[in-house]
């Protein structure tokens, strides 16, 4: 418990960006996704996949320049998507060197990672609606802390054990009725016209970080890993800290996007 509360500590700073927003949340975006992208990368080569590495971060990149130019072109981040596939792909045409994991691991790891958690950015692109951005983070840390102390203290029935022995059906709910609690204080508090939607996405959003959690540890279980990594003391890796983010992000993002439609305006 110690170096899980120390390193959440360290993690403090990284809300300075979130706050700042713009370019500096794209900047440390960009940076958690390559290094998130790389520890999953390492992951499946360490289980003997073969991943066009340099296409893949190129890819990134050439996505972040998107997000910060068009934001909102559709047709662009189609287009990012096709060239992607395609490119990985061909990587395939190397027969008798590439298994076809190798590819599906390459293209599925960039959309996973990388283009999930470009839509933090996305967010705060959103003028009328970018304190949402908040939200993902909210639900998806506030579901990890609430989980962890009421399973810590009541956990008596397991939830997923071959995937997580640790969680239990008790600190699943504690995780969602905690985090329901602090995304109504804060729509109550901070924005008190969108606190039905806080609501709303403080529910859901609680339910897809755990389903986060457990997509990455089934991941981890299938390449025989306890972590992506042992960048951050107590956490494992970036990805391991991240895996969560990756579902709230989005979701957040199109809940924007499909409820309030016309009405959202872009910087």
């Amino acid at each position: 418990m110690k170096t899980r509360i120390i390193s959440g500590i360290f993690m403090i700073p990284l809300a300075l960006f979130v706050y700042l927003g713009g370019y500096w949340l794209l900047g440390a975006v960009t940076l958690v996704g390559i290094l998130a992208l790389n520890e999953f990368y390492n992951a499946f080569e360490a289980h003997t996949a073969k991943i066009w590495r340099e296409f893949g971060f190129s890819m990134a990149l050439f996505l972040v320049i998107i997000a910060a130019r068009w934001p909102f072109k559709l047709e662009l981040f189609m287009l990012w998507i096709i060239i992607s596939m395609t490119g990985f792909c061909l990587h395939l045409f190397h027969i008798k060197k590439r298994r076809i994991e190798d590819t599906l691991v390459g293209f599925f790891g960039l959309i996973y990672v990388f283009f999930f958690i470009v839509h933090v950015y996305l967010i705060d692109t959103i003028d009328e609606y970018r304190m949402l951005k908040w939200l993902i983070f909210i639900t998806a840390f506030g579901t990890d802390i609430f989980a962890y102390f009421t399973g810590f203290f009541f956990g008596r029935h397991k939830l997923v054990p071959n995937l997580s022995p640790k969680k239990t059906i008790e600190g699943a709910i504690g995780g969602v009725v905690g985090t329901l609690i602090l995304s109504g204080l804060f729509g109550f508090l901070i924005v008190p016209h969108l606190l039905k939607d806080c609501l709303i996405l403080g529910f859901f959003c609680s339910i897809l970080a755990q389903l986060g959690d457990l997509t990455a540890s089934a991941f981890k279980r299938k390449l025989e890993v306890k972590d992506y990594g042992n960048l951050i003391p107590g956490h494992g890796g970036i990805m391991d800290r991240i895996d969560s983010i990756l579902f709230t992000a989005p979701a957040i993002f199109y809940y924007i996007v499909l409820i309030f439609g016309e009405g959202v305006i872009i910087k």
